[in-house]
């Protein structure tokens, strides 16, 4: 059992899409607490609910964001790499600041210049400001994983499903934005070029190494929704239709995917994925794909997915 004590009114412990939230209980004063069972081997990020308003711990000097905190079970070992971040401190952003208007609209779009090859992060605000990316990478390089690169990240959409979903992402990636990069000295070898996402953006990222194979051939795919099938209910949104759903239709061609590489990772704790991730790990295969899967100790959950992030991204620049 855990103990988890707030502080202040009453209030809930909110764990990140692996367990129902807790309702404290006070035990005196202005002291509220409760023991929760934890699952073995699970990283998780959890805050504190209260008058309406969400709070990492206080206790805790494991950040994610200034609203969460990290929880880790013993029988797990610390992420290599990832730095400890308080809640209040404000991690340091890229200084390249490339203003990209085009087909996409306004995106503020921030690159770490640090060697050859380019490695493209979706919902890069998450990776600048929640987990220190830039860090983590640079403390691989210096340990020898993986040779230095360049770090382009490329701002959290507004409507994730929409942009995620549409080719035209894609396509202004390769007509507008690799040529920006270029004119702002940042020139990218489409041979090392990595594109790196999660849930939908994982989606996306194994999507367009089908749609724009000369684009795309590294992919690190964390979690990816490959249960979104456009005719399913809330507009694809049902981790109950098909297995794979509509890139497991794709991929049952057997397309030539001879000339992709491709890490998936997927969260131990989010079960109701893993029949949807194996099925397009295993046709990825088929195709003729390099392909090596991992399930990492967390649920859907950035926590879990950044070590994998790492990881995976250094296995496809070896």
């Amino acid at each position: 059992m855990t103990r988890f004590e707030w502080r202040g009114g009453p209030a809930s412990v909110r764990f990140e899409s692996v367990l129902d939230p807790v309702e404290l209980t006070q035990e005196g004063g202005d002291l509220w607490a409760a023991e929760v069972e934890m699952p073995a081997r699970l990283r998780v990020t959890y805050h504190f609910f209260s008058e309406g308003e969400e709070h990492a711990d206080p206790s805790n000097p494991a950040g994610a964001g200034p609203n969460r905190s990290i929880f880790t079970t013993p029988d797990l070992e610390p992420q290599p790499h990832w730095p400890v971040v308080g809640p209040d401190e404000v991690l340091d952003v890229p200084s390249l600041r490339i203003r990209w208007n085009g087909a996409l609209g306004r995106k503020t779009v921030r690159v770490h210049q640090g060697g050859e090859p380019v490695v493209l992060l979706l919902d890069g605000d998450d990776w600048m400001y929640v987990h220190p990316a830039v860090a983590a990478f640079e403390s691989a390089v210096k340990n020898g994983e993986m040779p230095p690169a360049t770090l382009v990240f490329l701002p959290t959409p507004r409507d994730r499903d929409a942009e995620y979903n549409s080719p035209e992402l894609w396509q202004a990636i390769r007509d507008e934005l690799l040529p920006l990069l270029a004119s702002n000295g940042v020139t990218v070898d489409l041979s090392r070029f990595v594109v790196a996402g999660q849930s939908l953006g994982g989606l996306s990222a194994f999507r367009a190494a089908l749609d724009f194979p000369s684009l795309v051939t590294k992919v690190a795919c964390q979690s990816g929704s490959f249960w979104w099938k456009r005719d399913l209910p809330r507009h694809g949104l049902s981790l109950d239709g098909p297995a794979g759903g509509e890139i497991a239709e794709r991929l049952g061609a057997l397309p030539d995917l001879s000339g992709l590489r491709v890490a998936f990772d997927a969260g131990e704790h989010e079960p109701r994925m893993h029949r949807h991730c194996s099925v397009v790990e295993e046709l990825a295969a088929q195709a003729g794909a390099t392909v090596r899967v991992h399930r990492s100790p967390a649920g859907h959950d950035r926590v879990g997915w950044r070590h994998a992030l790492v990881r995976d991204v250094a296995w496809l620049l070896s």
